[in-house]
């Protein structure tokens, strides 16, 4: 299957920013073959006219819980903690129809803004729930989207000390066991892969330091990567400092939890210390601009931890956090904030396309096939329609798409296979995964 974009704008994100004014993307089946200005030559199966588009690299999602979808709009005005109070007996209710249906409806937001890969962090697993994992795995086949499936777990609960109800935490050895079994089962090394497993306790406060340290060696073990919450909020920090007598990133550097295997999700409250050491270390940060600000965390030292060397993406953060649930508009997000923690110059228009695109790809491992529009790559691709009012008179067309509204989805290809044409998603009726939503989330309200 040949197909061709052509007459677009492209904005390859490769190492030198090479962009075409009015080019062509040629597409072999998964892979992308040429890239170039002008008309394409040659014969395709097909042609797609991209006048008045912008091609970029698929957008790569760093952190999400999917399962949240069934339970947006939960305690709008409270903290992390408050929120991880009132949610986490709320979440005991799960099962795997209900995580299948949300994470069906949260894929589709995500890929209807942009995105063809999602890392998702789930560490919820209520006894006799089913079988979460295959839950997800499911849902994403069904999408049409790639999915890096992180494993998570909670072993620490509100007896020891910890934030969630014991009847929602794991035993050490059940998480470890858990996390095995779904590398053994899912996990797909190829270079052309659909589903990866990741290993991922939850968080410093709620995850024994046993569970951190035997998940890192059964991750290098099994050769695929790690990921954590880390330094979101000052109570985590002041938590930690309580416990065991230092600071988030430093616990986490003393279990092993640095290194180019590992990207941790929000890293907010960093010092200078930490940010440098994550840069030498080349650990990588999920930032999650509007999470962040949903909950009022704080701003994330994105241009500190480029400058150090540090792998940044973004990340979208569960819908329980982020009501819009969308990818496209956290390229803008992030900039504003960068922008307002370190003035004007603090992160530019292509920085921002980068974090969303190849420094996602960083963070997950794979930025020899996903990222940007290079031949031999995968052929993960969005065409964003910027021929409308909101765009008219921008002659910046990376400027159009990070600094104006989100645009619609002429297509977006997932592997050369269209998952979204004309802003509307083309592998499932998005009628039907609405009311699947609504059943699930009622479900979940009745079950309190």
């Amino acid at each position: 299957m040949r197909t061709v974009i052509e007459n677009a704008a492209i904005s390859t994100v490769d190492a030198d920013g090479t962009e075409y004014r009015s080019g062509h993307v040629l597409i072999e089946d998964a892979h992308i073959v040429a890239v170039g200005e002008g008309p394409a030559q040659g014969e395709f199966d097909e042609r797609v006219d991209a006048r008045g588009c912008l091609v970029t690299p698929g957008l790569v999602n760093t952190h999400h819980h999917l399962y949240q979808w069934a339970t947006r709009g939960y305690s709008p005005d409270s903290t992390l903690f408050e929120w991880l109070v009132e949610l986490y007996p709320v979440w005991g209710g799960l099962d795997a129809g209900i995580t299948h249906a949300a994470a069906s409806a949260g894929l589709t937001r995500l890929a209807t803004t942009g995105c063809t890969t999602v890392a998702d962090h789930h560490y919820v697993f209520p006894s006799g729930a089913g079988d979460q994992v295959a839950a997800l795995v499911e849902a994403a086949n069904r999408i049409g989207t790639r999915l890096h499936l992180v494993r998570g777990s909670m072993d620490r609960g509100e007896s020891d000390g910890g934030l969630p109800p014991d009847n929602l935490v794991e035993t050490t050895e059940a998480a470890l066991l858990g996390t095995e079994n779904a590398i053994d089962t899912y996990h797909d090394p190829s270079p052309e892969a659909r589903v990866r497993i990741a290993v991922g306790p939850c968080s410093p406060f709620s995850v024994s330091e046993e569970l951190m340290t035997g998940a890192a060696e059964l991750a290098r073990r099994k050769g695929v990567r790690l990921h954590t919450h880390l330094a979101e909020t000052l109570d985590e920090e002041k938590q930690c400092l309580a416990e065991v007598g230092c600071t988030p990133a430093e616990y986490a550097g003393r279990l092993g939890w640095t290194g180019e295997d590992v990207w941790l999700a929000h890293t907010v409250h960093l010092s200078p210390e930490a940010v440098r050491r994550l840069g030498a270390t080349r650990t990588g940060s999920a930032h999650c601009p509007t999470s962040n600000g949903r909950l009022g965390t704080g701003i994330a030292p994105v241009r500190e931890l480029l400058d150090a060397g540090a792998p940044v993406g973004l990340g979208v953060d569960g819908a329980a956090s982020n009501e819009s649930g969308g990818l496209g508009e956290e390229l803008h997000q992030a900039l504003l904030q960068a922008r307002q923690r370190g003035g004007p110059r603090a992160l530019g228009t292509r920085e921002a396309l980068w974090l969303g695109t190849m420094g996602g790809a960083k963070c997950l491992g794979r930025e020899r096939e996903i990222g940007s529009i290079e031949p031999g790559k995968l052929a993960d691709l969005a065409v964003w329609r910027l021929d409308d009012l909101r765009y008219a008179g921008i002659t910046d067309p990376v400027a159009a798409l990070v600094l104006g509204a989100t645009p619609p989805l002429a297509r977006l290809f997932v592997g050369g296979e269209t998952v979204v044409s004309d802003g509307e998603l083309r592998t499932e009726d998005e009628t039907v995964l609405a009311g699947e939503l609504r059943s699930a989330s009622a479900k979940l309200r009745e079950s309190r």
